[in-house]
């Protein structure tokens, strides 16, 4: 039995792992690298594995850095099956078009550039809407919390209830070694944080061989989530007594439904204004949250009520869902008073980058992060208090405040990471992933190990024996 590391290996995006169990090779996630064009150059090299030996792909949720490089495996031969919760598959499709839609207009304006600039050759798109339809073909039945599927070869997997997003797993794989005994691994995904809106939170694996786990916030303890959102509701009616508008980059999936919902509190309490105009700017996330809609089964106990009661809970007074681009633009004219939250995120593409061209330049205005912000992104540029960034080739002056608030985060912090491991009680081996090797990574190493765990952070393409 041999464990390979394909991404996320001593750094923070492009989950992929390899278990090869008997003649069964299994892959948990497979997704891209996201950060600067380092990265990027990454994403289009090859695997490190045949696609075509690959049985199953047991994928954890559908942020990008988990599915986002599916089609470039159905691309590279792979004709096994893709197995889900039905709400990550759903998700998954969107986040999948989306990427793909992305990919198109890119390789198109590099393509333009490059004619201008005199230069030979079209430049092809990482993968096309074509190949997202395709992978969508791959998915298995869907896996269902707690229920046991059956692999082959006398493999086992269970999936469990990460809390992280709407439909996000832990993965959990029993096994045979070629002496006959059986293994566990755990594979962890991303940990949500517990006591946050719409979602349960993560259930405790079980005892383990081995475990996989992420490390993103392995060196930091979050702030409480009511100190969170009195500093939200804080930056807002500070922003709106300076005559400004309020930018919230905003991930489409989970972080942008849970703001909602923060933002329907504040109203009901009085923190907030009752008219207070709110515009989600994000096909993407309008979609996600109509999806959020549909799985009850995957939220908490007060949100399925509500969704089962036939009942909205992402209702604000005065929200509006945009979808055209012609209403995006038109938000320009907006000069205050209004909240936008717009992806992407970490602000390396979507609307938010149009929104921070005409806002960040304005010291009435803000923009609030609620989520993390990898390396060598412009989110990561702003919080760093850089004095200008380039948006749509040009330099834009920051002038606006910049808000910070890592309550929100939608990953454990190091001291429910430590919980979470603590479920498994003694592992033979632990392997960290799925972090900066200087900051939650090598915490969380040397946390665990201080508790006398044998603890390894794999290199990219690190291959481990289990038996």
């Amino acid at each position: 039995m041999k464990l390979s590391f394909h991404g996320a290996a001593q750094d923070v995006t492009g989950s992929c792992f390899m278990l090869r169990a008997g003649s069964r090779h299994i892959l948990v996630d497979c997704g891209l690298y996201q950060g600067g064009r380092e990265l990027d150059e990454l994403n289009a090299m090859p695997f490190g594995f045949d696609p075509a030996l690959i049985d199953y792909v047991l994928l954890t949720h559908a942020h990008l850095d988990h599915c986002g490089r599916l089609p470039l495996l159905v691309k590279g031969g792979f004709k096994g099956r893709i197995i889900a919760t039905d709400a990550t598959r759903e998700l998954a499709r969107l986040a999948l078009m989306d990427a793909a839609f992305l990919n198109e207009e890119e390789a198109k304006r590099a393509s333009s550039r490059a004619r201008r600039s005199g230069r030979n050759g079209e430049r092809e798109p990482l993968y096309r809407i074509v190949d997202a339809l395709r992978t969508m073909d791959f998915f298995g039945i869907p896996a269902e919390y707690g229920k046991p599927i059956d692999l082959g070869e006398d493999i086992e997997v269970r999936f469990i209830d990460a809390g992280h997003i709407l439909g996000s797993a832990s993965v959990v794989i029993d096994a045979p070694t070629a002496a006959g005994e059986r293994r566990r691994i755990v594979f962890s995904g991303d940990i949500g944080n517990s006591g946050r809106p719409i979602l349960r939170d993560p259930t405790p694996p079980p005892e383990a061989d081995y475990v996989v786990m992420e490390s993103t916030y392995g060196d930091r303890r979050h702030r409480d989530i009511a100190s969170s959102k009195r500093e939200l509701y804080e930056a807002i009616r500070d922003t709106l007594d300076r005559g400004g508008n309020v930018l919230i980059p905003t991930f489409a999936m989970q972080r942008a439904q849970e703001l909602i919902v923060h933002l329907r509190d504040g109203i009901r309490e009085g923190a907030l204004p009752p008219h207070l105009p709110v515009f989600l700017d994000s096909p993407m996330a309008v979609s996600a949250t109509e999806i959020f809609r549909r799985h009850a089964e995957a939220c908490e106990v007060e949100t399925a009520q509500i969704l089962l009661a036939g009942r909205d809970p992402f209702r604000l007074p005065n929200l509006r869902f945009v979808r055209e681009a012609s209403e995006s633009m038109a938000l320009n004219r907006v000069e205050g008073g209004a909240v936008i939250m717009a992806g992407s995120g970490m602000c390396t593409g979507g609307r938010i980058r149009h929104h921070l061209r005409h806002n960040l330049c304005r010291a009435d205005a803000s923009v609030v992060f609620i989520g993390f912000a990898a390396p060598g992104t412009p989110a990561r540029s702003i919080i760093d208090g850089a004095k200008e960034v380039r948006m749509f080739g040009e330099e834009v002056q920051v002038r606006a405040r910049i808000y910070t608030i890592n309550g929100f985060s939608a990953h454990a912090d190091c001291d429910e990471l430590m919980a979470w491991h603590k479920s498994t009680v003694k592992p033979r081996k632990t392997f960290i992933a799925h972090g900066d090797p200087d900051r939650g990574m090598g915490a969380l190493a040397e946390a665990l190990r201080k508790q006398g765990h044998t603890v390894e952070t794999p290199p990219l393409g690190g291959v481990v024996t289990l038996d």
